[in-house]
């Protein structure tokens, strides 16, 4: 059944919060679109314990992208695929999973199943973006996942523990987020979403950067140097390094919160949730 006022209170705010998030040079306009649609859906039919852990991995990720920004952009700008500045691309790739279970979710009987998927969702999609803003600051350069070998900050498929210690931390806020605001929301304690979150978010995490080791789509820049980016300043387009064309940074982001999904509802089944 349609909660049009929860509807209506899931567009007001997503609207909101993503002009914020505009002002503030963290979304595009085309961003800022994608903001709405996904925080519509997710408000509207989740509920307000899948609305406000939305707005809390949009908040924490905004903040950090902003955290020591210029420094991040010195060791690692020209790397990613995409600014600070988030696209419509990205805010579905990182949002809409979650639009999607929301609207099954809400069209269904409400599976607590459902719920530990949501949550597995945006603990991976959490801990991947924290891991990329805190992760690049490392004092310690990253090594790559499937060889051990050091390569260069923003690296795809580097990790450093300053990043997977960013992961778990970001996995593990989404959990008692969602702990605490479906305890307030349905007056029931689900504990056990707290490390389904953790522990999916991290290994939903862990996926992207397996991904990001071996089938990314990565170019050559013109100084010779791996990166994200299909194109130059100039406008000109690069040529391919690696990877399968078509598996590029938003593409990563989806498959690796899906695969944290499925692990936390395999966390749930077997606790019987």
């Amino acid at each position: 059944m349609l909660n049009f006022p929860r509807i209506l209170a899931g567009l007001v705010l997503s609207a909101f919060i993503g002009g914020v998030a505009y002002q503030r040079k963290s979304l595009s306009a085309s961003g800022w679109l994608g903001a709405i649609i996904t925080g519509t859906l997710i408000f509207g039919f989740g509920g307000w314990t899948w609305g406000l852990t939305l707005i809390t991995f949009f908040i924490t990720s905004s903040a950090l992208s902003h955290f020591r920004q210029a420094q991040k952009q010195r060791l690692a700008g020209e790397k990613f695929e995409k600014g600070g500045r988030r696209d419509l691309w990205q805010a579905l790739a990182n949002g809409g999973a979650g639009a999607l279970l929301a609207l099954l979710y809400g069209i269904s009987n409400e599976p607590l199943a459902l719920v530990f998927c949501f949550g597995g969702v945006m603990a991976t999609v959490t801990a991947d973006t924290w891991a990329t803003e805190l992760g690049v600051l490392s004092p310690t350069p990253p090594r790559m996942i499937t060889s051990g070998r050091r390569v260069e900050p923003g690296t795809s498929g580097g990790v450093t523990l300053y990043g997977l210690a960013a992961s778990l931390a970001g996995a593990a806020l989404i959990g008692v987020t969602m702990v605490l605001l479906f305890r307030i929301e349905r007056g029931v304690w689900v504990p056990l979403l707290l490390p389904a979150a953790a522990l999916s978010g991290l290994a939903g995490s862990i996926t992207d950067s397996l991904i990001g080791a071996t089938i990314q789509v990565m170019y050559r820049s013109t100084a010779g140097n791996e990166t994200e980016r299909r194109t130059d300043k100039a406008g000109q387009m690069l040529p391919q390094f690696r990877g399968w064309r078509w598996m590029n940074n938003d593409m990563v982001n989806l498959i690796s919160s899906l695969v944290g999904g499925l692990i936390a509802i395999g966390i749930g089944a077997l606790a019987g949730r």
